[in-house]
């Protein structure tokens, strides 16, 4: 015993250390010395193996308060201080450490229990529609693929008539428990079986099929209906029509991308639609009813005269439907663009000539006003 370092000098602690400390101090010394990190080092074995018996002390309340009182002649029977340390030493409290730094079970890693229910994997499809269709809604059909039950063995995987069998290795668990010895200490791990890998059963005669997996993979066609007033990039998930699951456990979705296409005369804004209307100078100076486009064909709508270019209009409800309100509608917004002529003819730029003179500056309210403010900062 005389030997023996003291157990907080091995934790580097100092006797005032809690359960905390002394627990945070021996994760990271663990860490650091555990021989899966150090594979034939000596000296980390042995400090390993230290550690260990430091922390199966310190860590134990009553084993703690009968170290700070007789230090190790508590554990020497020798000494007829306790009833003695024999190097071995209860993990119970010790996997969740273990298994958060080395992946579960003491020395080895832990396994997810391949028998439990899973949910299969979601599926992914694009579809790609027009501008309109997207406004007004549609079906399309999809394809994809999925991976499903084989329908020859039922997702059993053996053959037709015959059935799997429990793994003779594990009892059916898919579990095996290793016990290795290190320094003297019994450490025990959870791994897979390697007979069943991991799912309890054997298949003696696999289904043809699927190759003993259960499972196949398929094209699959589905009609889908695209609500109106959807957007270009959004998703619409179809539940239960991705992968089957494992063990019981549900399908996946089909989750379906929709690309829309653009348009030729209309952006969108959320549920707003957005275009242009050229307009001629006639137009524009004396008013006119036009033609404004929009989804459902051509309306009428009466321009005031004197409309100046980049003047914005707005027709209520004449945008696109909302999703999850059919009767609600953005509104149509469009921009008057005056289109100056060109190519005119002698007569036509007399007439021009004409038609300015007759106007002077008092019907051009914005480049009278533009130069009077020149003027009047002079």
């Amino acid at each position: 015993m005389a030997d023996k370092r003291d157990y907080y000098e091995v934790l580097g602690l100092n006797k005032s250390a809690g359960e905390a400390d002394i627990k945070k101090a021996y994760r990271s010394l663990a860490k650091k010395y555990h021989p899966d990190v150090n594979p034939g080092n000596a000296e980390a074995e042995a400090k390993f193996k230290e550690i260990n018996e430091a922390y199966a002390v310190l860590s134990d309340a009553d084993k703690k308060a009968k170290y700070d009182q007789f230090g190790h002649a508590a554990f020497d029977p020798a000494a007829g201080g306790g009833a003695g340390f024999d190097g071995g030493f209860d993990f119970g409290d010790l996997g969740d450490i273990f298994g958060s730094f080395f992946g579960g079970g003491f020395g080895g890693s832990s396994q997810r229990n391949r028998n439990a229910p899973m949910r299969g994997e979601d599926v992914g499809a694009r579809v790609t529609i027009t501008f309109e269709e997207a406004a007004f809604g549609v079906k399309k059909d999809v394809s994809f693929n999925r991976v499903q039950k084989c329908d020859d063995c039922g997702g059993s995987g053996a053959k037709k008539g015959t059935s799997a069998e429990t793994c003779r290795v594990c009892g059916g668990s898919g579990q095996r428990r290793i016990t290795q010895r290190l320094g003297g200490m019994a450490f025990q791990s959870t791994t897979t079986c390697d007979s069943c890998r991991g799912t309890g059963k054997t298949i003696k005669d696999p289904c043809t099929n699927c190759r003993g997996t259960g499972y196949v993979k398929v094209n699959k066609k589905l009609s889908v209906s695209i609500p109106a007033g959807i957007d270009d990039g959004e998703r619409i998930a179809l539940r239960g029509q991705g992968c089957d699951g494992r063990n019981g456990g549900p399908a996946g979705d089909l989750i379906i991308t929709v690309i829309v296409k653009r348009h030729a005369i209309f952006e969108r804004d959320g549920y707003n639609l957005y275009c242009e209307v050229p307009l001629t100078v006639a137009e524009a100076t004396l008013g006119a009813e036009i033609d404004v486009p929009t989804l459902e064909g051509n309306i009428k709508y009466t321009i005031p005269e004197g409309t100046q270019p980049g003047t914005t209009f707005t027709i209520r409800q004449k945008g696109l439907p909302y999703i999850n309100n059919q009767n609600r509608k953005g509104d149509l917004i469009f921009t008057v663009n005056v289109e100056i002529p060109k190519g005119l003819s002698e007569k036509q730029k007399d007439h021009m000539r004409a038609f300015a003179d007759a106007c002077g500056d008092s019907n051009y309210s914005k480049k009278s006003g533009f130069f009077k403010r020149i003027f009047d900062k002079k």
